[in-house]
């Protein structure tokens, strides 16, 4: 067998310290993954990470990535102005929303998600800021359903708000169950569509029975909810019900609801105390309730939130 000259034991080498080079920077860039808009709740945050993403990919690049490679990407005469824009200087526009989304190689549905993100991030009116956060809610869940990281069956058994309301309806008095009649009663806040998926969904459920003979809709048996339950949908339900509430502050006198507020500081042992007051307080509500629902109908249909949330982050010396 021939044996192999030094000039080829060096190209050998040279081509497998060139291909472990190769390898090394696939790897090292591999280990750095994108920023996932869907993750984030503040724009300015995602955009530093995108920037900081882009950095790391190219650190060995003859013209590593910089706040002026992006200017040129979005348009922007301005080399800085992403960097104004992450720090909270300047706000984006509407027409710097979508250079931003296109410098971001963002696709039309991330691209829209990023507009709305935005628009929440920078409304200044908490009625404006609650109700862009409602928006976003409900466009991420409509996305993470359509590419299937939300199971369709599971999301159709969590009752949406409408579905909420109309169930509690079996006990008020009065009540039809006529399309036309329950879109009256929500106060036109819900379409006729949206309220016959609602009833259909209920009645398939088992949750409301109807009477063939009298035709009369009254509560059935509770279904088990699915053992899992996604985090998003619970988060859905809640914001829905919520924003119901901020709609109440603007529309309703102040004699047809009560709304209070306490803010207190509290250790932590104290917050846990007041969480566990709290879900008595509402098992004991819906007790009475119950009991109170079989001896005669209600009038209307209320909405009791129960909220305790932080407005502050804890103080340095408390962090570790």
């Amino acid at each position: 067998m021939r044996s192999k000259s030094k000039a080829y034991f060096l190209g050998e080498n040279m081509e497998n310290s060139e291909k472990l080079l190769v390898q090394n920077a696939v790897n090292s860039t591999a280990s750095v993954l994108p920023p996932a808009l869907s993750e984030y709740m503040d724009y300015r945050l995602f955009l530093a990470d995108f920037y900081h993403y882009k950095k790391a990919l190219t650190r060995n690049a003859i013209r590593p990535y910089s706040y002026a490679i992006f200017s040129a990407a979005a348009d922007i005469k301005s080399p800085n102005y992403l960097k104004m824009i992450i720090e909270g200087k300047r706000n984006l526009s509407v027409d710097m929303i979508a250079k931003f989304a296109k410098a971001c190689a963002l696709n039309k549905a991330m691209a829209e998600e990023f507009k709305l993100l935005v628009l929440f991030n920078q409304a200044e009116d908490p009625a404006d800021r609650n109700y862009a956060l409602k928006v976003l809610s409900e466009y991420r869940m409509d996305q993470k359903i359509k590419h299937g990281e939300l199971d369709r069956k599971v999301v159709d058994k969590v009752p949406n708000w409408i579905g909420w309301i109309i169930y509690a309806m079996a006990d008020q008095a009065g009540v039809k169950f006529q399309i036309s009649e329950l879109k009256e009663l929500l106060r036109g806040k819900a379409s006729e569509s949206e309220i016959t998926i609602a009833l259909d969904n209920l009645l398939r459920s088992g949750e409301l029975v109807k009477d063939e003979a009298t035709g009369v809709i009254s509560k059935g048996s509770p279904t088990e909810a699915p053992e899992e339950v996604p985090s998003a949908l619970v988060r859905k339900l809640q914001m829905q019900l919520m924003y119901l509430g901020l709609e109440s502050l603007y529309q309703d006198q102040a004699n047809e609801r009560e709304f209070g507020s306490l803010t207190l500081s509290l250790s932590e042992k104290e917050f846990e105390e007041l969480k566990f007051k709290l879900r008595q307080m509402r098992k004991s509500l819906h007790k009475d309730n119950s009991i109170a629902r079989m001896e005669a109908k209600g009038q209307r249909v209320y909405q009791l939130n129960l909220q305790l949330f932080p407005v502050t982050n804890a103080s340095k010396k408390f962090d570790a």
